[in-house]
């Protein structure tokens, strides 16, 4: 017959094992706000297959993407990969490197409007990321954030004020839920939202 209790300090010890990288990873809202490089422990838990960027894209945007950057200085430091022209000033482009496929830009005037994603992660600073229905993004953000339509009365996205700037979801084209998660300058992307494009 087995002894019981080694059986069970053998069990504890394999789940705490188990457990204890996990803690060690810490919560996704621990990577830094600041688009700065995230630890490798809170990398790993989150990363996407294949990229090793930072997990959080905030109201200031994300790594080098800052709101306000220069798209000529970006372009220069190679982290502009791709760009379309559209109308009133407005440039539309790819991020590069590790952002590549995850991060899509728009620039007025040459300077950085609005980062955006339809990808899981990134996660805004409080957690929340595309792939959430609207009723998760309420549990999360609460009386700071709301359900809004556009103008016309045939989209619904759900919006954080963060002064000037915010944070909006985006329907998705096919389920339930949120699809594309951007940022920037309230002026810039609820407008844009609310109104639809000037030209």
């Amino acid at each position: 017959m087995m002894n019981r209790p080694s059986i069970l300090l053998t069990t504890a010890a394999l789940a705490l094992g188990t457990l204890v990288p996990l803690i060690g990873a810490g919560p996704a809202s621990a990577a830094p706000v600041s688009g700065g490089t995230a630890p490798a422990s809170t990398r790993g838990a989150l990363a996407t297959a294949g990229h090793s960027h930072p997990q959080v894209l905030g109201v200031g945007g994300a790594g080098a993407y800052r709101i306000g950057a220069d798209l000529a200085a970006l372009t220069a430091a190679g982290r502009i990969g791709w760009t379309a022209t559209a109308c009133g000033g407005v440039v539309h482009a790819g991020a590069t490197g590790s952002w590549a496929g995850v991060l899509i830009l728009a620039f007025r005037d040459g300077r950085l409007v609005e980062v955006g994603t339809a990808t899981a992660p990134p996660r805004s600073p409080a957690s929340a990321m595309v792939g959430m229905s609207f009723d998760e993004l309420e549990d999360i953000y609460g009386r700071r954030g709301s359900l809004i339509r556009n103008d016309a009365g045939d989209a619904e996205a759900y919006l954080v004020r963060v002064g000037s700037r915010v944070e909006l979801f985006t329907g998705h084209p096919i389920r339930p839920g949120v699809g594309y998660f951007q940022v920037g300058p309230a002026s810039f992307v609820e407008r844009n939202f609310r109104q639809g494009s000037t030209c």
